[in-house]
């Protein structure tokens, strides 16, 4: 296993392509297993390496950065790319073949098992729930990947055959892997990340990786209600996942009669009290649903898990009732498809806070279903929100307004959200270039909900 590694590894001549987290945790993993060998990194900023003032102490690295970073990198044996380095307009076929990534050489040469989630919205939930419920039964299981937690930093502790990582996996890390999970999942597919790619065809490609490279005995999920997969052409063995009744499928996973239904097997109602709520969630259950039953776990402790699970941070999270209104915090809706399932999942939104970054995304739908919402009041943010300001204002059938910043957002929101209603920042519209990431975007958000009420807090108690 971790030996058939390091042995492919031990002669190679090493760049690893991003200074970032991961490829700071694949320079962590080569320097304990390679103390002495020489190494190289390349990054086109020139500030990360702020973050890890120890690389610039290590005698055997050598690190290129700036605009010139892939000068070079055909010279190299093995490229190891980090997910966020992107290949758009940029000539490849020089180095094509010699890239690599954690991801790849994990599910190369480690031999435990593999569980892959991916899909535009949901994969962290998802992968986080099914994680639980493993954990919850005992098993030696890891949650790893796109979630925050590189592979090579728990990659020793899986030098087991009983080992099972769960991995939850972006477009990113697919792009260039030639294999696949044990257990591939996709969740849905919507125009994401279109600044990354040089088409959406491209895009949906990196996501079909997922399950290119299975073989015979591996097991694919995929969401039938999903035009796009709907319409594709898969194994007849793979399982598909829909909301409505059994499709004409070998194999799925369906609602009949109010019941989740894996094939014949009748799994779970779904009135069940949970704290993930909406349809999109239920969608994303089903799936962990038919992966326990085809693991032949225990289904009522399974359940039982799902009923407790929280939701995750910046995921329709519950910020706090302040002065009878309910706060939620939806940071990570960065497409309007995400947005539009808080809204429905909610039900009673009242004002919505929303717009981001720009990245070429046609917003005419979203616009229409917002016309033909409930919500009173939509407050906008630069550069997405400009838009959308200036096509709903004329018409005159919701309160608009224009916000310069989140925090004056939280303030129009403060006045105008009717009580007993739901305030969302839900922005259907990524964080880049006004926040670091979406968690940041979302933990200003609840700074700033709760501001009054902390101030209210300690002023009762200084009385």
């Amino acid at each position: 296993m971790l030996e058939k590694l390091l042995s492919f590894l031990e002669d190679k001549k090493i760049v690893i392509l991003g200074v970032g987290l991961e490829g700071k945790s694949t320079y962590d993993f080569l320097r304990r297993n390679f103390p002495e060998k020489k190494l190289f990194m390349a990054d086109e900023s020139t500030g990360l390496l702020e973050m890890y003032p120890e690389l610039i102490e290590d005698i055997n690295l050598e690190i290129n950065m700036g605009e010139h970073y892939l000068k070079g990198i055909e010279t190299y044996d093995l490229v190891i790319k980090t997910p966020g380095i992107s290949f758009k307009n940029v000539d490849i076929t020089k180095f094509e073949n010699k890239i690599t990534s954690q991801l790849q050489l994990f599910l190369t040469y480690m031999e435990c098992f593999t569980i892959g989630i991916t899909g535009t919205k949901g994969k962290s939930t998802t992968t986080s729930l099914l994680y639980q419920i493993l954990k919850d039964q005992g098993k030696n299981v890891f949650l790893l990947g796109n979630i925050g937690v590189p592979i090579f930093d728990k990659i020793e502790k899986m030098n087991s055959e009983e080992s099972i990582a769960v991995l939850e996996l972006s477009s990113h890390n697919l792009q260039y892997i030639k294999k696949s999970p044990n257990i591939a999942v996709l969740l849905n597919l919507y125009k994401e990340h279109l600044d990354y790619y040089d088409s959406f065809e491209e895009y949906v490609k990196a996501k079909l990786n997922i399950m290119k490279y299975q073989n015979s005995r591996d097991i694919f999920l995929y969401n039938y209600d999903n035009p796009i997969l709907q319409n594709a052409i898969f194994r007849s063995e793979d399982y598909a996942v829909t909301l409505q009744n059994r499709p004409n499928t070998q194999n799925a996973v369906y609602i009949k009669n109010e019941h989740i239904y894996c094939n014949d097997t009748k799994i779970m109602n779904i009135n069940i009290k949970r704290n993930l709520k909406g349809v999109h969630h239920l969608q994303n259950i089903m799936f962990v649903l038919a992966i326990c039953d085809i693991l032949h776990l225990e289904m009522n402790q399974v359940i039982c898990t799902i009923e407790h699970f929280e939701s995750l941070e910046h995921r329709m999270e519950w910020v706090g009732t302040i002065n009878s209104i309910e706060y939620y915090n939806d940071s990570i809706a960065t497409i309007p498809e995400a947005t539009i399932r808080t809204i429905e999942a909610l039900e009673r939104v009242n004002t919505l806070i929303v717009g981001g970054k720009d990245r070429g995304i046609d917003l005419q739908e979203f616009i229409k279903f917002l016309q033909n919402s409930n919500i009173e009041n939509i407050i906008c943010l630069p550069k997405t929100g400009e838009y959308i300001y200036e096509t709903l204002k004329p018409k005159g059938g919701q309160k608009t307004y224009m916000a310069k910043s989140l925090e004056e957002a939280v303030k129009i929101a403060k006045k105008v959200t009717q009580k007993k209603s739901i305030c969302v920042l839900s922005p259907a519209a990524s964080s880049y270039g006004y926040f670091k990431n979406f968690e940041e975007r979302g933990n200003l958000y609840k700074r700033f909900v709760l501001e009054d009420d902390i101030k209210m807090t300690t002023n009762k108690k200084l009385t």
